[in-house]
């Protein structure tokens, strides 16, 4: 039996790796010390580890800890990108990384379904002028509904394309930018490949999936914000910093039909006093999208799947690679 350690945030761990889930990991892995933090792992403890169970609070996969841990093949992050615990020893030494990253994706999706089709309704709109004015508002007859808007995704990463899966069961027309994506897995989605700009100003929701790297670190300004439709809606569960926040908060007080719901700011939580509290056509919400709680507990037992699969010599369903580390999360 193949030797492991639980190494991670403890804060989290009975989130992730509830009593099912641990029963499930170690009926093929034989957990050498109780869970662990980083801060804690000591060369022996490392010696004689074939798998480190982690999760958010992971350790790195340094020279140092690899050099301590001679043994160590695979890695059960649950949690979703890896790149806080992937390091260029890691790589060089094959160490093999599987990852809870589209458990996220689809609860990430799940949150933005809903956003999508409470916008396209105008949801947060009356809740908010009702609100500020204490009474019901009357209904509006421009409403563009949900039959035959446009959605439009930045991105189609593991995110995006689980969102436009839920959204293609209703009857909307879903549109994206992503210039790494194959066109046939747009198709296969029933989206339509845009540019950023006829994206922006074609949609009746925006929806962000898109990582932060240099290229997209506030790619969302005034120019894309002023061209949107009128009445339209951003919704932002992807990262605070794919938007130019002082240009969306002037943006909006310049154009009250538009309206933003931000599940991820910059920084976050943004800072007391900011007007994305106040002003009327913008909700913040604090970062909800994601697995919550016992949610959480979907991560572990992909990870335990996943070591089934490793034991049994089949091919692990959410390995990582190096090559696909430069473009994600």
């Amino acid at each position: 039996m193949l030797n492991g350690l639980y190494v991670m945030d403890l804060a989290r761990f009975p989130d992730v790796y509830g009593g099912d889930e641990r029963a499930a990991i170690e009926k093929h892995l034989r957990i050498t010390a109780p869970p662990l933090t980083p801060a804690e792992l000591t060369p022996d403890l490392l010696a004689d580890v074939d798998v480190l169970v982690t999760s958010w609070g992971g350790p790195q996969l340094t020279a140092e800890l690899l050099a301590a841990a001679p043994r160590l093949q695979l890695v059960l992050y649950g949690a979703g990108s890896v790149r806080s615990i992937v390091t260029a020893e890691s790589w060089a030494r094959g160490v093999r990384v599987t990852t809870a990253n589209e458990v996220i994706a689809a609860s990430v999706a799940e949150f933005t379904l809903a956003q999508v089709l409470y916008a396209l309704k105008h949801g947060w709109r009356y809740v908010l002028g009702s609100r500020a004015r204490s009474e019901s508002l009357p209904r509006a007859s421009d409403e563009p509904g949900a039959n035959g808007s446009v959605v439009g995704l930045m991105s189609l990463g593991a995110t995006g394309r689980a969102t436009a899966r839920l959204l293609g069961r209703h009857e909307l027309v879903l549109q994206a930018y992503d210039p790494y994506v194959d066109p046939a897995v747009a198709s296969a989605l029933g989206v339509r490949l845009v540019s950023l700009e006829e994206l922006f100003a074609t949609s009746d929701v925006v929806s962000l999936h898109a990582p932060v790297l240099p290229a997209t670190r506030k790619v969302v300004g005034t120019e894309l914000l002023r061209s949107m439709k009128h009445d339209a809606t951003l919704i932002n569960t992807a990262r605070g910093a794919l938007i130019d926040e002082d240009a969306l908060i002037a943006v909006l007080r310049e154009r009250a039909d538009l309206f933003a719901v931000l599940d991820v700011t910059d920084p976050e939580p943004p800072l007391p006093g900011s007007p994305l509290f106040t002003l009327p056509n913008v909700v913040v919400t604090p970062h909800l999208a994601g697995t919550l709680n016992t949610e959480r507990r979907r991560h572990g037992r992909l990870m335990a799947d996943e070591l089934a699969r490793y034991v049994a010599g089949e091919p692990l369903r959410h390995e990582v690679f190096e090559a696909g580390q430069a473009r994600s999360a």
